[in-house]
């Protein structure tokens, strides 16, 4: 319970107008996310109203439409009394059991599937007690996991490093794009490789928005150049499935060709044609990490360590 001006708010009330917020005003289901009944959370609301003397929320009759000026701005506060009263929780858990717990991940397919694996097995090795929880999203979808406190770190190439506000990141690994061929396709006696050679074949490769599509197409743009992009996917084993099928010549990320595993195709490197991508570890500032937590950083990237970490998200 807080006391605000003299009075006492639950946080119950502070949950639901977070909720409320983030099921974009639809009172329904925010009390179904939280389990509670519309009207007990319509009640919740107005006694928050009333406690604090201003209105949160824009009505038309029963319905909300948005939130009052005031409630715009008490909102920060809601979210942040939410937050550290997580973090408490968090805190007193760790001093309990420090090498066990919950470390939840969202990443895209392309580190799960590539980068990660080394990493994820030294860190079961260190922390078998620790319940690793892996979420494989788009870039904004592991955006939305960070903001909201649902995992405790976002990997990815695109999307994390727009808000420096509320997350920091640290650089994870950098990557290039390259092009996948059959062993015997003509681009494999092309040296050196060029775009316009790689614009005379169809291509596949990634949707946008994921796995630094936006760096291929910018590649052929700068050079004047058209990709006739066929067919695009979310991941390279798709990608060299289709090419292997010869609907047309694969762009990927050069990390998801493995010589023994991809047998009949052949990489070409594309550092010369592509800029250099990099993939970050991204943090939202305020929200508390277990020890475990920071070594699964390091494990990451040796440049990383606790006290580097906290600096960063307390800006200094």
């Amino acid at each position: 319970m807080t006391i605000f001006n003299g009075t006492a708010m639950n946080f119950q009330q502070l949950r639901i107008v977070r909720e409320t917020v983030r099921q974009r005003f639809n009172l329904t289901e925010a009390s179904n996310a939280l389990f509670t009944s519309q009207s007990g959370a319509s009640k919740h609301i107005r006694d928050l109203e009333d406690e604090l003397g201003v209105e949160l929320f824009e009505r038309r009759g029963k319905r909300l439409l948005g939130l009052t000026t005031a409630g715009g701005t008490l909102l920060e506060t809601i979210e942040r009394i939410l937050l550290d009263a997580e973090n408490l929780k968090r805190s007193a858990h760790q001093l309990a059991n420090r090498d066990q717990g919950r470390l939840a991940i969202a990443t895209t397919h392309t580190q799960a599937r590539y980068s990660l694996p080394p990493v994820i097995a030294r860190f079961k090795e260190s922390f078998p007690k620790v319940h690793l929880e892996l979420h494989q999203c788009s870039p904004g979808e592991i955006v939305s996991l960070l903001r909201a406190g649902t995992v405790d770190i976002g990997i990815a190439t695109e999307a994390v490093n727009e808000d420096g506000a509320s997350f920091v990141r640290f650089p994870f690994h950098h990557w290039h794009h390259s092009i996948v061929v059959p062993d015997d396709h003509p681009l494999t006696r092309i040296a050196p490789l060029t775009l316009e050679a790689v614009a005379d074949y169809p291509v596949v490769t990634y949707h946008e928005g994921f796995t630094g599509r936006a760096s291929i197409d910018q590649a052929f743009e700068k050079a004047a150049l058209a990709a006739d992009v066929v067919l695009t996917a979310l991941d390279a084993d798709v990608i060299k499935t289709y090419v292997e099928l010869g609907l047309g010549i694969g762009i990927i990320a050069s990390l998801a060709y493995h010589p023994d595993r991809d047998r009949g195709l052949t990489l070409l490197s594309g550092e010369s044609l592509f800029p250099r991508n990099t993939a970050y570890l991204a943090l939202r500032r305020g929200h508390f990490l277990h020890a475990f937590a920071y070594e699964f950083l390091r494990l990451c990237s040796a440049a990383l360590n606790e006290e580097t970490v906290q600096q960063a998200l307390a800006g200094r």
